[in-house]
């Protein structure tokens, strides 16, 4: 079965990775068609916001009422969403058909996912990340080319509209191909820890999104409603995101290590493009050469350690080296400058990529192979949940860093409020003493992420080393 299903599980996760890359490229063609270029960040705020949200939700849905469904509804939404997305006249219906979008969003990759662990083994597993993993370069690589040039040659509108008629042919394959059994159990379902989850990531996504001078109820609204959630999943008797999960270390382990690599990972290449384009003179192409380079070492180590996975039944040594090489890639990250030579940085970045790819997927191999069949869905959904937190955390606590050294190395009598424009387009028309400030200030911060990796190397030496499942989820028996 797993043969016949992943071509249609790989287009659904190209689906959901595209969209969060071409749709950056394409932002400044936005703003100029519908105007209000201060809303631009909402546009990537409402979908991520969305997409979070919608995750565990997602993961549970399909534990009780079956995978097939609820990924079918997954890619309806996000292809309904996409379409009105396509035909937006105003920059505030954008973002609402956005949000539309990035609820179906937030269920493909998870239900991808969710179906790979019920179709095959974890031992077998492995020799599969390697093609998820390909299908990330991809939308890595190819998703801001696409974009751009849709915004220079065609308009932006075509990026949306690329969208429903890849989500019609991965429906029509998944509906075809795929036949899982049907869950029997369905305990009521907790509606009001999912509204306060759903208010409590929402919150810390605005947060991360630098929401200005509405950090202070944000903050208190999300502290309230995570606060609320947790009392509901201790009393509900099926809620979104199982606080047992959390009791297993083969779950509570790879959680934190992805919470860890969500933040160190996308807090770095948030900014680097940036570094690069400002203190160094590269170009916006030349700036990606970097992030390509990184996802390369990505691609490179998901593939080969999948592959090894499956050969000898053993995972534990893989998170341990890659956090390893991703900590001396991130303390080499704290060392360059303007004048470092290009091999050197690119080195840097190749190795927390080879790093990265070492334990990203690996965390979700591990976490789906300790849970229990009924809770598949949740234990997948809270490690690409938590390391999105992760990531949204991880942007918020290093930029605040950077505006917070890149203000101090402000020459005197520069104004200070110039720290808070960390937009490379920007900065790169101040004058020199400005751009050499920021470029003296960036490089340190990267370099924090080292012990953040070192954090994670010690929990994967804690991962429980438990032998892999060499049969499937799935019982041909009972399929729907």
């Amino acid at each position: 079965m797993a043969r016949r299903v992943l071509p249609g599980l790989m287009l659904v996760m190209l689906l959901g990775a595209l969209d969060q890359t071409t749709t950056a490229a394409a932002l400044p063609a936005v703003a100029a068609s519908l105007g209000r270029f201060d809303l631009m960040p909402a546009v990537v705020t409402a979908y991520l916001a969305a997409a979070t949200v919608a995750m565990p939700l997602h993961g549970k849905l399909g534990d009780r009422y079956g995978r097939k469904p609820v990924l079918l509804a997954g890619i309806v939404v996000f292809a309904i969403g996409a379409l009105l997305s396509a035909t937006a006249s105003s920059m505030p219906q954008l973002i609402a058909w956005r949000i539309v979008q990035g609820v179906g969003g937030g269920g493909l990759m998870i239900g991808a996912q969710a179906v790979l662990g019920e179709v095959v083994s974890p031992r077998e597993r492995g020799r599969y990340l390697g093609l998820l993993g390909a299908v990330y370069i991809v939308a890595a690589v190819g998703g801001p080319l696409l974009g751009g040039l849709a915004a220079d040659h065609l308009t932006w509108r075509w990026i949306f509209g690329l969208y429903p008629p890849l989500a019609v042919v991965a429906l029509v394959v998944v509906a075809r191909t795929l036949r899982l059994p049907v869950p029997q159990r369905r305990p009521p379902f907790d509606v009001l820890g999912a509204v306060l989850l759903a208010v409590a990531v929402t919150g810390l996504v605005l947060l991360g999104s630098g929401p200005g001078g509405r950090t202070a109820p944000i903050t208190a609204v999300t502290a309230l409603a995570a606060a609320g959630w947790l009392v509901t999943a201790r009393r509900a008797a099926d809620p979104v995101l199982p606080l047992r999960l959390f009791r297993t270390r083969a779950v509570a382990v790879p959680t934190a290590i992805s919470l860890i690599i969500g933040f160190a990972l996308f807090g770095t290449i948030s900014y680097l493009p940036a570094f690069l384009q400002v203190a160094r003179g590269a170009s916006a192409t030349q700036a990606g050469l970097g992030v390509t380079a990184l996802m390369a070492g990505v691609l490179i180590t998901t593939t080969v350690s999948g592959r090894m996975i499956t050969r000898t039944g053993r995972y534990k040594a893989f998170p341990v080296a890659g956090t390893a090489t991703a900590g001396l890639g991130a303390a080499l990250l704290g060392t360059i400058g303007p004048t470092t030579p290009l091999p050197l940085l690119l080195a840097a970045l190749l190795l927390v990529g080879l790093g990265v790819g070492l334990v990203m997927q690996v965390m979700v191999l591990v976490a789906q192979n300790g849970a229990e069949h009924h809770d598949l869905g949740a234990a997948t959904s809270a490690v690409a949940f938590v390391r999105q937190i992760g990531a949204s955390i991880g942007v918020a606590a290093i930029g605040a860093l950077i505006t917070s050294r890149f203000a101090a190395a402000l020459p005197t009598g520069i104004d200070a409020r110039i720290a808070t424009t960390l937009d490379p387009e920007r900065l790169a028309h101040l004058p020199a003493v400005v751009r050499d400030a920021f470029g003296a200030a960036v490089p340190p911060v990267l370099g924090l992420v080292a012990p953040l990796f070192a954090l994670a190397l010690a929990l994967a030496v804690a991962l429980p080393n438990l032998p892999l499942r060499t049969t499937a989820h799935a019982d041909p028996s009972r399929r729907a």
